[in-house]
């Protein structure tokens, strides 16, 4: 018999079409081999290579975003997405993440949504610079990075997907798959019978939901510190 929280899970699941639309996080010259690739001029590094299809997905969401916030429409909240396995037609995240629209400054887009058509070192948190997802997980993962770009928390994320770091080809232990929605305040959130759901309320929601179901969620905000 499944657990309330995991039927919260599903319905949200299948209310979003997280598995139809869920896409391969990285780009892979095998079944789990990550590209990488050089980044920089004065600071050469190697990154790992995002795939085609999750950077469409970035694109076409925050292409979406920022019409809305131009044009003054304020129709999305922002960014919802999900990083984790896909097993038995099961979705289990790893992560779950969110990019506002408005920025630390009251009034103004924020800087992970712009340019992100031509741009990636933010790339709505994506982004190949440090203090960014792709950034920070390369320099755990990919040899060559400052010792003082390499912290705990991607060291656990390099710990989930990876079987060893760092590598010069990095290998996966599963297939990492990548799931985004920009998200609208009217949209349900997990608890159907609440009703409309802003993105910051809904972050929360399945951090708390999801922590229930899968004990390997790498999230730290939203779960309980023992």
């Amino acid at each position: 018999m499944k657990t309330g929280a995991i039927r919260l899970w599903d319905s949200f699941c299948a209310r979003y079409d997280v598995l139809t639309d869920s896409v391969r996080l990285f780009d892979l010259s095998d079944e789990r081999v990550v590209r990488t690739r050089e980044i920089g001029k004065a600071n050469i590094r190697r990154m790992l290579c995002r795939g085609d299809a999750m950077e469409a997905v970035i694109r076409r969401a925050a292409s979406a975003l920022v019409d809305d916030w131009e044009k003054g429409t304020r129709q999305f909240d922002g960014l919802i997405y999900m990083v984790g396995t896909i097993e038995d037609e099961t979705f289990t995240p790893l992560y779950i993440g969110k990019a506002e629209m408005a920025g630390k400054t009251p009034g103004v887009l924020s800087a992970n949504l712009k340019g992100v058509q031509t741009d990636t070192s933010k790339f709505a948190r994506w982004g190949d610079g440090y203090a960014y997802h792709i950034g920070d997980l390369s320099a755990c993962v990919v040899p060559g990075h400052a010792p003082n770009k390499i912290t705990k928390k991607y060291s656990a994320w390099a710990q989930a997907m990876f079987v060893e770091f760092p590598s010069h080809q990095p290998l996966l232990r599963k297939p990492i798959y990548f799931w985004a929605k920009a998200w609208k305040p009217e949209n349900l959130g997990v608890f159907e019978e609440l009703g409309q759901t802003s993105l910051a309320n809904l972050e929360y929601e399945l951090i708390g939901v999801v922590g229930r179901v899968f004990p390997n969620l790498l999230n730290y905000e939203g779960q309980p510190r023992w």
